[in-house]
This record gives structure tokens, C-alpha cells and sequence, in this order.
């Protein structure tokens, strides 16, 4: 980890693979600390979490790509009678609009609830520590990630102070299992959906094909299923998988619920995100290629992802999406042609920028990268000018 900017009240830390042994060395700094106030964590693709920690103990956690579905599916789960009263719900989330804070409106509607003995602080404890486990699961999946620790006093109610390894480790088991279930280059927060009905029809009995094609609607994620069917979200992955690897089913996004009011507080919390930045990617297994190639996208202000290893390339490009992608010809394992030739066979990057980088500048490379889809090449090693100048070819200027 390399602090990037310290302050009085501030401090901003890179971290590349937000694993759960970083994660843990990360957060015991801040109990050394007795560090009060908001971890702001962002990845590439411009989500944003917020973690709120009283004395260097986890008391809650929010954003990132779902925070209202997430809410909503934690409420369900552990006191699922809140949401029968909506009327009563916007008028108590009307109530806490005029709080000029940064608390999340989940964490202070489960004060109000317990103050005012709608749930029981047990069904609180549930709620939080689910959602935490969440959130923590997702950075996890992220590559790379900044934080922003600002410190301040804000929670004058503490529902729970977590201590982050106990979640810590029960995140990293259920990313193993995922991970341990061949699905982990895949989103929980995808919605699946029925590409080909009729094949699935022919393939399953009447009665399993009427309750696939009424959850299989694209508008409930993998998490949503998990605790509509009260199963947990690997297990109910792992029994989609074959029809997902058939083609009938596909994984697809989907936006987030509308958050219960339109109030204040919501649309602060809840405005849309500025339009994502372009992102560049680079698969070369010389980490001095890589290095280079991130302080010149960067200091562009591209965002940037990259990957050593070429059998681990094809899914880290489907989890961050790039706008165009750099890639080594020469690599321990793969190359860049059998890389680019599976890339091509993937509907999200038939139409990506693929620049092949090598030092060999020979006809017979470029014809055979041709032939298995690159859309450009790049000689070894590569100045700004050229990289840039690349960049501006293929893909759109705008970045913000």
C-alpha cells in the first residue's frame, strides 16, 4: 500500500488486489489508529463504498453497484414487516431528510426502528452484518481500489461495532466458494435471464421450466433469487451454472432499485454518477511493461487495469469491460493470439480495440494477428506519443 496524499483529516491510499489479507492489515492500522469516520473506497469502473468505523471498528457500509437493492434484500431477510407500510417508510425517511449528514439513510431507518421498537436490535445486528459481508465481498472482486479515510465524529449512534477480521473472514469463505464454484469471474449482482426458451423447455420437465421462466425474468440478481429462494447466492449460482454454459441462460445488469423517497438525503445519496471514464487494459507479463503503460494511461486520465497472467486475462477483461485493450504477443503459458481469438468469440468484445504489443514487427505476426481479430499493433517498448496517439485512434476522446 503507498499513501498518496496525507492530510490533517484525509488520507488516500492505492491498493492494487484488495484481498482479504489486505483488507485485514488495512483495517487493523485503523484500530491501532482508534481511527472515527469514513473509509470512501473507489474502483475503476468509478463504484464508490462508503464504511463507517467508530474507534477502528466497523459500524456499517454502503454504496457500491446495488445499495438500494442491497437494503432492500437485507430488510427482507431479517425483519421483512418494515416494508409493508410504504407510506410509513417515505414518511420516516422524510423526517431524517433535514440531517445535514454523510450517515446512510439504511443505517439511521434502522435507529428510528429500533427507537422506536418497530425491530429489536438483534434484527439490526443482522441486517448490518450481512450488509457489511456484502460490500466486503465486492471489494474483494475488485482489482484495484483507492481509499479515503476522513475522520469525524458524525455516529452518535452505535448500533454495533464490528470487528473487521471476524467479517473479514467470513467474506473471504464465501469468495472462495465462489471463486471454488468456476463462476468468479461473474457478478452476484447480474440478473439472469432465458435466451432460449425453447431449447430450455426441451431440456427440463414442464414443471422446472415454469419456475426457471418465472425467477429467470432479468430483473432479480443472483443475490435478489438467493433470498427470495432462501438459498445462498453460490449454491443457487452453481445450479444455474450448466444452463448458463449452454447459452440458454445469460447473466445480464440491471440498474438499481429507486431509492423509497425522493427526499433530500436520497438524491444526494443516489444522483446519478458522473459518466464513467474510458478505461484502458494491458495483459503483458513484464510488470516494467505494465508499470509503464499505467503511468502513461493514468496520467492521461484514462482509468487503467492490468493483468500479468495471460490464463487469468480473459476473465479480469470481462469483470472491468476496458474500451481497449493492449495486448503482449509473447507470453509464459498463452499468447496474445489465442487470447484475442477467444476475446473475438465474445459478444462484449467483438467490437473492442485490441492493439497487439511486441518487439518483433514482422509481417508474418501481423497477418496472423489479423487473421484472429487485433485491430491494431504496437511496437516494444512503446513511447507516450505512440500510446496515446493509439488510444485517440480507436477510441473517443471524451473521458468524464
Amino acid at each position: 500500500m503507498t499513501t498518496a496524499k496525507n492530510g490533517t483529516s484525509h488520507t488516500r491510499t492505492h491498493i492494487q488486489h484488495f484481498t482479504a489479507s489486505k483488507q485485514i492489515e488495512f483495517f487493523e492500522s485503523l484500530k491501532e489508529s482508534r481511527f472515527s469516520g469514513q473509509l470512501v473506497i473507489s474502483d475503476t469502473q468509478e463504484h464508490t463504498w462508503v464504511i463507517y468505523l467508530y474507534l477502528g471498528r466497523i459500524v456499517y457500509a454502503s454504496g457500491g453497484v446495488h445499495p438500494v437493492r442491497r437494503w432492500r434484500r437485507q430488510v427482507v431477510a431479517y425483519c421483512p414487516e418494515r416494508l409493508t407500510n410504504v407510506a410509513e417508510l417515505q414518511l420516516t425517511l422524510a423526517s431524517i431528510a433535514q440531517e445535514e449528514s454523510r450517515i446512510s439513510w439504511e443505517y439511521q431507518l434502522l435507529s428510528i426502528w429500533i427507537d422506536q421498537n418497530k425491530i429489536t436490535r438483534e434484527q439490526a445486528t443482522k441486517v448490518i452484518l450481512a450488509t457489511v459481508i456484502e460490500v466486503l465481498f465486492d471489494l474483494t472482486q475488485a482489482m484495484q481500489v483507492n481509499c479515503e479515510s476522513v475522520r469525524d465524529n458524525l455516529l452518535t449512534t452505535r448500533l454495533i461495532l464490528i470487528d473487521a477480521e471476524q467479517v473479514v473472514k467470513e467474506s473471504s469463505k464465501l469468495y472462495s466458494a465462489w471463486q471454488g464454484a468456476k463462476i468468479a469471474d461473474q457478478s452476484p449482482d447480474l440478473a439472469p435471464t432465458i435466451r432460449q426458451p425453447e431449447v430450455l423447455k426441451s431440456k427440463t420437465s414442464a414443471q422446472v421450466y415454469q419456475n426457471l421462466s418465472q425467477l429467470l425474468n432479468g430483473r432479480q440478481t443472483l443475490r435478489d433469487l438467493s433470498v427470495r429462494m432462501k438459498r445462498d447466492v453460490v449454491t443457487l449460482t452453481r445450479s444455474l451454472l450448466p444452463y448458463i454454459q449452454l447459452g440458454l441462460v445469460q447473466l445480464v445488469a440491471v440498474e438499481d432499485l429507486a431509492p423509497p423517497t425522493s427526499t433530500p438525503v436520497a438524491r444526494r445519496l443516489f444522483q446519478k454518477k458522473a459518466p464513467r471514464r474510458i478505461t484502458i487494459a494491458c495483459v503483458d507479463d513484464s510488470p516494467v511493461i505494465c508499470q509503464t503503460m499505467e503511468s502513461i494511461i493514468t496520467e492521461a486520465g484514462y482509468n487503467f487495469v492490468s493483468e500479468m497472467d495471460g490464463l487469468r486475462a480473459i476473465a479480469i477483461l470481462l469483470s472491468r469491460k476496458p474500451d481497449l485493450i493492449f495486448l503482449d504477443l509473447v507470453m509464459p503459458n498463452t499468447n496474445g493470439y489465442e487470447i484475442c481469438s477467444q476475446l473475438r468469440k465474445l459478444s462484449f468484445f467483438k467490437n473492442t480495440p485490441i492493439v497487439i504489443l511486441t518487439g518483433n514487427d514482422g509481417i508474418v505476426d501481423r497477418v496472423r494477428a489479423k487473421m484472429v481479430g487485433s485491430t491494431d499493433f504496437l511496437g516494444k517498448p512503446a513511447n507516450p506519443e505512440q500510446v496515446l496517439a493509439t488510444i485517440n485512434k480507436h477510441v473517443s476522446p471524451a473521458k468524464d
